[in-house]
């Protein structure tokens, strides 16, 4: 399998979860701003949206969208329980966070990387991300992570937010459930090895 990347973007997501499977892949790099590869090639001929995160599978087929491309990952290494068992009700609720930071996190940060937006606009997306940050915060009460007891897929698409709000200086220090995540997720062994191979973390 092939993942493209661009280094601290929401495809941190997959890669947390790849590594955490176990699974074989290989990085492809993506300038998001010139839509090229690293060889140079053009990236909107491999994905046509121009995002990423993109993951090539073996077979020749191509799957985008973060939300889907983990649960394909969890799927494919089912014995990791990155994800519930398909038709269970705890499968709906891993759908129900995934979701919800891709329709409520996610895509409130997006304005906050606009070069162009004003910095009034920018504070009534920030504060949005902050009133979902706070329910976050409050269902974490008593777990360790967002299923409860067992690292899922869910929680390197949250994490890869938390990180964006260290980018953007959110204050978070209200937020004790949601720091003391953070830092439980970030301790795992396998996000260490994906912030070091997106260059985010000096390896040891």
């Amino acid at each position: 399998m092939k993942l493209y990347y661009s280094p601290g973007a929401c495809s941190l997501s997959p890669h947390i979860a790849l590594l955490e499977a176990g699974l074989p892949y290989d990085l492809v790099k993506v300038d998001l701003r010139t839509k090229k590869l690293e060889n140079g090639d053009d990236y909107l001929k491999v994905n046509p949206k121009g995002q990423v995160p993109a993951l090539a599978l073996d077979g020749g087929e191509f799957v985008t969208e973060g939300p889907v491309i983990v649960q394909m990952i969890a799927d494919k290494a089912s014995a990791k329980n990155l994800a519930p068992a398909r038709d269970s009700a705890e499968r709906y609720k891993l759908l129900e966070w995934l979701n919800y930071i891709t329709s409520e996190v996610h895509k409130n940060f997006g304005p906050l990387f606009s070069p162009v937006l004003s910095d009034d606009a920018k504070a009534f997306f920030k504060d949005r991300v902050m009133g979902k940050f706070k329910y976050v915060d409050g269902a974490l009460a008593g777990h360790d992570y967002l299923m409860g007891k067992q690292f899922t897929v869910a929680d390197g698409y949250l994490f890869t937010m938390l990180c964006w709000a260290d980018r953007m200086n959110f204050d978070l220090s209200a937020l004790p459930n949601l720091l003391a995540y953070k830092a439980r997720v970030a301790a795992r062994p396998k996000v260490q090895e994906a912030l070091t191979k997106e260059g985010l973390l000096k390896a040891a």
